[in-house]
């Protein structure tokens, strides 16, 4: 509570728009081929032969249409940053909001950013109220034993001074550090009083840049200095002339500030209304959960599949082959199998779970069981590898469950990538395990119709874990792949899963 303020926040950067993903002719070939030979029976030989030449036709231009419309989201992109990263250096009021609120999103006391005036940031924060704030402290007996002892009211003050203080001034660093055109932060603070149980300004003033990035931040007791290095600053709190701090809170003067009573006049001070609250300012942003920046909220370079770039170049449009719905068969830990010819052409993976988060990584690995390089390693940050041949897809919401897939086209696969892993991890910082989550299942399909189904274990003692293997084979002399159901992991989640496939983890 008294110590946020000794945190330090990297300056905003320009946006880096990463590269558009590099798609090879195997993948279109692979993707061109599953489409043709759908509902070809495999004996129809002379069917199988014309559609395969399709196939050979349709992949080159495929490419080139995909490897184009790609590029050219990217430029616009990096058009869109630009133009993006200037307003916010020129301090356009509604980038410079934006920008600052979701940087405050995951802040302990609510931060709102209201407005900008030239180089000016105006912030209303909502502070913890003072009845919320325990009345007991731990302390010792004189024998030594634990204890509580209850807290004076200026003790109690006294914490809750420091608490606001110190997010004020987090506040105002993340504030400086996000906006790099504001000079100067109007920061009001309001907090329901106690005597009349309203909304209530108990601290405001301006701050710049230079003051609080010149000022010293070490100890949890700095945060007292807030007032200060402030101009024209005002406190509810204030010290008497014995030296000792006043013991009630008062709400401020708001007629020195334009503006300031009107915000109040117009909030909503009950919670159960309905109706949007300052008073519930602290839930209504401080609690929500911070923008996880590993999922992006769709995906910018999503590549149409095959069909639907057919379909358009079609006129009119065809239809679809009606392919009958698939069957899964329910795989047991360590089983193997050998897939299919569909699947090398394309093998369609999906992670369903629910009670926590996991990510889905795949691992395209030499047969020394590690990668040839980091563009092997198929995550968050990086969602294609081998030039399409495996690519995540995304995650999303599919009733009371996450849906996380993938595709792999194994026939698209350079010939140095012998295995496949198939794997997941969990958050190590919100210290869940794999024993967290429920209704897991790694679901794999081809366009032919074959499925399959494998439940991993729920592990407590892991928080990374290989659910699968698709791996090269040879049967009767000739090569094939093959999957594993494995279900077996890491203590140390990813970093240990990434470490055990070669992967460079800093």
């Amino acid at each position: 509570m008294t110590s946020v303020h000794l945190q330090s926040f990297a300056a905003a950067q320009p946006p880096l728009i990463p590269s558009a993903p590099q798609l090879g002719l195997p993948w279109a070939l692979a993707e061109a081929q599953a489409f043709h030979l759908r509902g070809v029976g495999r004996l129809a030989r002379a069917e199988r032969t014309a559609a395969k030449q399709r196939a050979q036709q349709d992949a080159p231009a495929y490419l080139a249409a995909e490897t184009t419309r790609l590029q050219d989201i990217r430029e616009q992109m990096v058009t869109e940053a630009e133009q993006w990263w200037h307003a916010l250096l020129s301090n356009d009021e509604a980038t410079v909001c934006e920008a600052v609120n979701t940087a405050f999103s995951d802040n302990p006391a609510a931060g709102c950013a209201v407005g900008v005036d030239g180089s000016v940031l105006s912030v209303v924060m909502r502070q913890q109220d003072l009845d919320s704030m325990p009345t007991q402290t731990a302390g010792l007996t004189p024998s030594g034993r634990p204890t509580l002892k209850n807290l004076t009211k200026r003790d109690r003050i006294l914490w809750w001074l420091t608490a606001m203080g110190s997010n004020i001034v987090a506040t105002l660093k993340e504030g400086f550090a996000t906006a790099s055109g504001i000079e100067a932060i109007d920061l009001a603070v309001i907090t329901r009083l106690p005597d009349t149980q309203r909304l209530g300004y108990v601290v405001y003033g301006r701050w710049t840049r230079h003051a609080i990035e010149s000022a010293p931040w070490r100890e949890p007791e700095d945060a007292l200095r807030f007032l200060d290095i402030g101009q024209d600053t005002a406190c509810s709190v204030t010290t008497t002339a014995s030296g000792n701090l006043s013991s009630t809170l008062k709400p401020l003067d708001t007629t020195r500030v334009a503006g300031l009573q009107a915000l109040l006049d117009g909030a909503q001070d009950n919670p159960d209304s309905g109706e949007p609250s300052l008073a519930d300012l602290d839930i209504t942003l401080g609690a929500n959960t911070p923008p996880d920046v590993r999922v992006a909220i769709g995906d910018p370079y999503r590549i149409r599949p095959f069909a639907e770039w057919k379909q358009q170049t079609l006129s009119p449009p065809q239809p679809a082959p009606v392919v009958a719905p698939a069957t899964s068969a329910v795989l047991i830990p360590g089983q193997t199998l050998v897939l299919p010819e569909e699947a090398w052409r394309g093998l369609h993976v999906s992670f369903s779970f629910a009670g926590a988060d996991a990510d889905l990584t795949l691992f395209l690995v030499g047969d020394d069981g590690r990668v040839s390089g980091d563009e092997d390693f198929v995550f968050y940050n990086q969602p294609s590898g081998a030039a399409g041949g495996a690519r995540l897809l995304g995650k999303q919401q599919e009733g009371p469950h996450t849906v996380e897939r993938a595709t792999v086209h194994l026939c698209a696969l350079p010939e140095h990538v012998r295995r496949v892993a198939v794997a997941i991890n969990m958050d190590v910082e919100a210290g869940l395990t794999c024993g967290s989550l429920t209704h897991a299942a790694l679901d794999l399909d081809c366009t032919s119709g074959a499925a399959w189904t494998f439940r991993p274990p729920a592990d407590p003692a892991i928080r990374a874990m290989v659910i699968a293997e698709l791996y090269r084979h040879s049967a009767d002399g000739h090569p094939v792949w093959k999957l594993r159901a494995i279900g077996q992991g890491w203590a140390d989640g990813l970093d240990g899963l990434a470490r055990a496939y070669g992967v460079n983890v800093e």
